[in-house]
């Protein structure tokens, strides 16, 4: 029989996050307390978000309605790098969020020890962006993502390629 696999990655459903920034341009559009502030919920670039709006307040506002909406769509808030708010032109101030694309170094060696010390048949591969995790047996690798999804890494893991 030949062995079982599936590959730990970090990032997101890119079409959930767009669905999300919709919903919560949306939304913004049509709320009274963000009346009259031009506040914009979009894409900026391939990999990033803006969220500006005519203060600062109003832009952890609109933030939180982004994050709201992540939520409710299952998109990991970990897979959110907020930047600081920082002030443009006119006045306005506006926020850049990051989406975590890569597996962190550190947490992938963290997950590879933890795979390892379950004493499991198992043999997990560290390759570079994802782990690799293979065996004979797929009750074990169910296993396995079972304990990672258990400990709380500070990644939006998800799990792909299971063969």
């Amino acid at each position: 029989m030949a062995d079982s696999s599936f590959d730990i990655e970090a990032g997101v459903d890119r079409q959930e996050v767009d669905n999300a920034i919709n919903q919560a341009a949306r939304e913004v559009g049509t709320r009274f307390d963000f009346k009259d502030t031009g506040t914009i919920i979009e894409w900026s670039g391939e990999e990033a978000i803006k969220v500006e709006s005519a203060s600062e307040d109003r832009v952890n506002a609109a933030l939180e309605v982004l994050k709201d909406k992540c939520v409710k769509r299952k998109v990991s808030l970990k897979a959110l790098d907020i930047g600081e708010p920082s002030d443009v032109s006119g006045g306005r101030s506006r926020v850049d969020v990051k989406l975590v694309s890569e597996l962190p170094g550190d947490i992938a060696k963290t997950i590879v020890k933890d795979i390892k010390a379950t004493k499991l048949k198992v043999t997990p591969t560290n390759m570079g962006d994802r782990i690799r995790v293979s065996g004979k047996k797929r009750d074990d690798l169910q296993e396995i993502q079972a304990m990672v999804k258990a400990k709380d890494h500070d990644a939006p893991l998800r799990f792909t390629n299971y063969k």
